[in-house]
């Protein structure tokens, strides 16, 4: 995989493929081509809000109308998951790989330019924390504001007025599902920032109050069942449950695929072609 530090030097536009999985528009992307993205969003002031799937929230947006169409109000939606990526290989719709959300978020603080970011989200303390970590230890990024993530509905227009006042290149917004997805669907045209990014508890790892799996777990896929072994007791049933839930989806997606290409006397029909092209 390409350094996330240079993915963006000298970067040239590559058209993508976007792959529906589930009902839902998944960009075929590498970490190199959204880092570029991002990096073209921030030069030419334009929005780019971005989403990241996962196999929980693939699920859960087949049962919360409202998360579902938050995510897809996005302007690029990502597989955080490698669950995504191996089902979309399955359903013969693949993902160049996984783009993670914290990776991307690591890969925008390393960027050469200098993103000016703000933070939002997690406890005052983790968040003090997490930009003291970012200060310290990617000396291009500038923490243009930051704010916690536990404020009330009735402070929302407060919170995003400060957003738009602080002239932020990059949103990092780190909260739980479906509140960080709320967010951005009501506020992101009104912020003025470039690039909005949900990264959920990667504050947390910033700030040393979590620990990310080892990159050997990440690699073979197990990064969720690191989480489950730090976390169990509160972790263990929502992933037994919703991955029980996707690959029941993923089983039903592939039997259709299978029903399409057989006619009615066995015969084998072409298979349908992917979703066009993309560069949205």
């Amino acid at each position: 995989m390409v350094d996330p530090a240079t993915a963006t030097r000298g970067a040239v536009r590559q058209e993508t493929v976007r792959q529906e999985l589930f009902g839902v528009p998944i960009e075929a992307m590498t970490m190199e081509q959204a880092l570029a993205r991002v990096d073209e969003a921030v030069r030419e002031r334009k929005r780019l809000q971005i989403g990241v799937v996962n196999a929980a929230k693939i699920v859960n947006m087949r049962r919360d109308r409202v998360l579902r169409e938050d995510v897809l109000s996005s302007d690029l939606i990502l597989a955080d998951g490698i669950a995504v990526v191996w089902a979309a290989r399955l359903l013969g719709r693949p993902l160049p790989e996984r783009v993670a959300g914290i990776d991307l978020m690591l890969g925008m603080l390393r960027n050469q330019r200098g993103y000016r970011v703000f933070c939002l989200g997690a406890t005052p303390e983790v968040l003090d924390s997490a930009c003291a970590r970012i200060a310290a230890d990617f000396t291009h990024a500038l923490v243009a504001g930051r704010h916690h993530g536990y404020f009330t509905a009735d402070e929302e227009e407060a919170v995003a007025a400060e957003i738009a006042a602080s002239r932020a290149d990059v949103l990092f917004v780190a909260m739980t599902s479906p509140k960080k997805e709320n967010f951005l669907a009501r506020w992101s045209d009104r912020l003025g920032v470039p690039v909005c990014h949900g990264v959920g508890g990667s504050f947390d790892v910033l700030a040393g109050k979590a620990r990310r799996a080892p990159v050997l777990w990440q690699r073979l896929g197990l990064e969720w069942l690191y989480r489950v072994k730090e976390e169990p007791g509160r972790l263990w049933k929502r992933y037994l449950v919703t991955n029980t839930l996707f690959c029941g989806m993923l089983l039903s997606e592939l039997v259709k695929g299978v029903g399409r290409r057989s006619g009615p006397q066995g015969a084998i029909r072409p298979a349908a072609p992917p979703s066009g092209r993309s560069d949205a």
